[in-house]
């Protein structure tokens, strides 16, 4: 099955279970920080828009804004539920859009299912206007590496965060649901830093939360690492 079918098999999924107050992730810590980030933006471009929620809450600031995405049942959904933005069906890769044509740009939780990733990288940076912001959220690539995970060692009477192979590129499909499978790529940090300064797209903030209460509360398997976070959000300004 192509990826393309793999998104547009997922997306019901995705609307109910993370959208529209389902996600303690999405309305504790991911949508806040978005709006913190975003506070005196005029226009912002939401890449990989979903059903449309991080664009939605862009236009409760105020901001004017776009949402696009690859998938059709994501666009459909999008549009039904409204909230003053417009929305296109494209990918990151190849925007439809002007240079220099917004003063923010936001990718949610999108880069890690990108392969390659560098031209959506670039696609943002040609889009930003000089001086535009650029907010990019996701997985944290250390935390978050293939075979990751939090050890409870009975035996040594020890329990750490393994950090998996960090420093190896990993693509892999994971089942996340009955009948969702989505395809995921690790890389390490420095190679997003290095696509985003070749592209001019300076880096000026980095935040890596702890897991917000609400995930902690319903993810039972989790709480023992409450201090190791599973969210990185790094925001850049496109330089002159």
């Amino acid at each position: 099955m192509s990826e393309e079918s793999l998104w547009e098999q997922g997306a019901r999924w995705w609307q109910e279970e993370f959208t529209d107050g389902a996600d303690p992730e999405y309305e504790e810590q991911i949508l806040p920080l978005v709006e913190q980030h975003l506070v005196g933006a005029r226009r912002v471009l939401d890449i990989g828009c979903g059903e449309g929620q991080v664009a939605r809450r862009a236009t409760a600031l105020g901001v004017e804004a776009v949402g696009i995405d690859p998938t059709v049942a994501q666009i459909v959904e999008a549009r039904r539920r409204g909230g003053g933005v417009f929305y296109a069906r494209a990918s990151a890769e190849h925007l439809p859009i002007a240079d220099a044509s917004f003063d923010a740009v936001v990718m949610c939780l999108v880069i890690e299912h990108l392969d390659p990733f560098e031209p959506a990288i670039h696609e943002m940076a040609r889009v930003l206007e000089p001086g535009g912001r650029c907010l990019l959220l996701m997985n944290h690539p250390l935390l978050q590496a293939p075979g990751s995970g939090w050890v409870d060692d009975h035996i040594l009477g020890e329990q750490y965060w393994r950090v998996g192979a960090y420093l190896r590129d990993d693509t892999s499909i994971e089942q996340l649901a009955p009948g969702v499978n989505l395809p995921f790529m690790h890389r390490p940090l420095s190679r997003y830093v290095q696509v985003m300064g070749a592209s001019g797209l300076l880096i000026e903030y980095m935040d890596e939360p702890p897991p917000p209460p609400g995930f902690l509360t319903e993810a039972w398997e989790y709480r023992a690492a409450g201090t190791i976070p599973r969210l990185m959000l790094v925001r850049a300004r496109r330089v002159p």
